[in-house]
């Protein structure tokens, strides 16, 4: 009925920004199941003491079980829940027909050949322990330890899960925080929630593979093969550094579950229309957003690829082309065959109109050649057009009776607006005809502009990225030159950012 509840809370603890920070990253990176960065964050969050390494803690294999309860923990429904997936694994497993004292017996057995082949990769005869647990406990107690605050947010949490697992018995209180993720990463422009949003996107930070490190625990290397992942691994969860459409998605939901839910009481749809607003202002925003930068760079790596792509089937797999292609080289052929041409024909005037005309074709397709990361970005936009098209096709009649207010809102801030080149006239009559739609879109104007203009530079930038590796067709000067003039332009057209965000977390 739209009435608040106040709680007393009890205890109470300020969360400074590095910790807020340290917990964005962690469940990103949980979320996309980055093991490698988890020992990391474990260090930022606490739980190690000071001096314990990263790699350290990598090795033991300490954070194997504390990634498997945050992961179970996420996916909610209270101790009830846990125990009945944590079972429904271990049957499939070690069998379904063991009982649960041969399944108990079964995973410890588990457990301990782990701990043997830990203590076997760090020099210890396995033989000449008497308790290998003993000494894993011995060996790892330095490496961990419980922070304070742990305490206050365990106590928090298990309140408000207590309340909701009375009422649903599904309820989560990790993914009743995913809304607020959402729309704290979308808007918080800092360099950490910024990386914790790309992780959270399947993003990389760099463009090349990053080779797997050389010391992998075998538990760490047991969660990746995914013997412990209680879901099934699918292509959407790490896609090789590309952007995954479901992500960008299911976060894109979360930031208008939170800003509708804390706008108004949705009673006649005020709070979605809120939350579509946010969205379109936040992605126009003239001083720049994480989320706009991400999908800039985006956009102009699939401009790259897209018109690489169209050019190659224009140019190279088109019949017109493997024509003259075949006919260049049908040319060089009879020139090379013939004896008498070859005594009377200049060698000069054979390179120039015979042999390098021959080689174009070659060269024109190995320009063009699509590299696996253009691949990527092709497949990702094919996957964000299908899912979005379904998603509006599905929602056009349930949102029929929106105001024109939320239906413009909706379609500038919509990622489909990019790549549809339909115009709907009858909308758009409807939509100009409504003065508060009309005044929304024009507050939008200097977004727009910017968002233009951080657009051109993205291409530029993308343009100096091709140069740069151009190295079998251009001479190191000339590559640098070019790329160098395409990054001055770049810069002159981009938009500065705003001073708050240059400032570190």
């Amino acid at each position: 009925d739209g009435k608040l509840c106040i709680l007393d809370w009890g205890m109470t603890l300020a969360v400074p920004n590095n910790l807020q920070y340290a917990l964005l990253e962690l469940i990103a990176h949980i979320n996309v199941e980055d093991y490698d960065a988890i020992p990391n964050d474990f260090i930022n969050l606490g739980f190690s003491p000071e001096g314990v390494t990263a790699e350290r803690l990598k090795e033991s294999g300490i954070t194997e079980g504390l990634s498997f309860a945050f992961r179970q923990l996420s996916q909610g429904g209270g101790p009830k829940k846990i125990q009945e997936r944590v079972k429904a694994e271990f049957q499939e497993r070690y069998g379904s027909d063991l009982s649960d004292e041969e399944l108990r017996n079964a995973a410890r057995a588990e457990m301990l050949q782990r701990m043997e082949q830990q203590l076997e990769s760090e020099g210890v005869d396995v033989k000449g322990v008497t308790n290998v647990m003993e000494e894993m406990s011995r060996r790892n107690r330095e490496l961990f330890k419980l922070p304070p605050y742990v305490l206050y947010v365990a106590r928090a949490f298990s309140t408000l899960e207590g309340i909701g697992l009375s009422i649903d018995e599904n309820y989560g209180i990790v993914q009743e925080c995913y809304p607020y993720l959402a729309r704290r990463l979308f808007t918080d422009r800092s360099p950490r929630a910024k990386k914790a949003l790309r992780a959270m996107l399947g993003l990389s930070e760099e463009v090349e593979d990053v080779s797997t490190p050389a010391t992998v625990s075998p538990g760490i290397a047991a969660i990746q093969a995914g013997t412990l992942d209680s879901l099934d691994s699918s292509e959407e969860t790490s896609r090789g550094g590309a952007l995954s459409p479901a992500k960008l998605l299911e976060l894109s939901d979360g930031f208008a579950s939170y800003t509708a839910a804390t706008a108004d009481v949705d009673r006649d749809g005020a709070g979605q229309t809120e939350a579509v607003k946010e969205f379109a202002k936040l992605l126009l925003d003239p001083k720049g957003s994480s989320l706009q930068d991400i999908l800039v760079e985006e956009t102009a790596r699939l401009s790259d690829a897209g018109t690489r792509k169209l050019l190659q089937a224009a140019l190279v797999d088109s019949a017109p082309a493997q024509t003259v292609a075949s006919l260049l080289q049908r040319r060089k052929d009879f020139v090379e065959q013939n004896p008498v041409l070859n005594i009377l024909l200049p060698k000069p005037l054979k390179t120039a109109f015979v042999d390098r005309p021959a080689q174009i074709p070659q060269l024109v397709e190995s320009v063009l050649s699509l590299s696996r990361e253009d691949e990527q970005i092709l497949k990702t936009a094919t996957d964000l057009v299908s899912a979005l098209g379904s998603r509006l096709g599905s929602s056009n009649e349930e949102n029929s009776s929106a105001s024109d207010l939320s239906l413009a809102a909706a379609r500038i801030s919509s990622p489909s607006a990019m790549t549809s080149s339909s115009v709907d006239l009858e909308e758009t009559r409807t939509l100009l005809a409504n003065e508060e739609a009309r005044q929304f879109l024009s507050d939008q104007g200097p977004g727009v502009a910017a968002l233009a203009r951080r657009l051109s530079a993205g291409l530029l930038r993308r343009a100096a990225y091709r140069t740069d590796r151009s190295e079998e067709f251009l001479s190191e000067e000339t590559r640098h030159a070019l790329a160098n003039l395409n990054r001055r332009l770049a810069e002159r057209i981009d938009v500065p950012e705003d001073s708050e965000a240059q400032k570190d977390a």
